[in-house]
């Protein structure tokens, strides 16, 4: 399976994300609202970084409470790493497992197209498995 297939039926419209010069503290308190560990920072249409819980906790730890008023671009992790669409979620986890990152924009060209998680990832690799395992109870019961 490849990641455009995983984000077929999503809108990218949908995917939660921030402007470069968001506080840092609105835009943690969009990730607690939502519920979710991180979103695409964008600059005019473009993906230009990500920004997540661990970003907080880095700073939080390097400056206190003052980095909460920054602009999220000068707390974000940049230049993000992304995916293209044709890009095979195998490979998606290893890139993941490898950076040790959770969260990926998906980026046809300079558009971002969807943004996907490990969790995703994840998911689509126990549904392969579970398919599988289907198909072969079958074919024993059925041979």
């Amino acid at each position: 399976m490849d990641i455009a297939q995983l984000i077929a039926g999503r809108a990218s419209a949908d995917v939660i994300r921030c402007d470069t010069h968001a506080k840092v503290r609105d835009v943690i308190a969009i990730l607690a609202r939502k519920r979710i560990g991180a979103l695409p920072v964008m600059d005019g249409g473009r993906v230009v970084g990500i920004f997540s819980e661990r970003d907080v906790i880095y700073r939080l730890a390097e400056e206190g409470d003052a980095c909460l008023e920054r602009p999220v671009n000068e707390v974000m992790t940049a230049p993000p790493i992304t995916v293209a669409p044709s890009v095979k979620a195998d490979q998606a986890l290893g890139l993941m497992t490898k950076r040790r990152i959770r969260h990926l924009p998906v980026v046809d060209g300079e558009v971002m197209c969807g943004f996907i998680s490990i969790g995703d990832l994840v998911k689509s690799r126990i549904d392969e498995v579970e398919h599988e395992a289907e198909a072969l109870r079958d074919y024993i019961q059925h041979a």
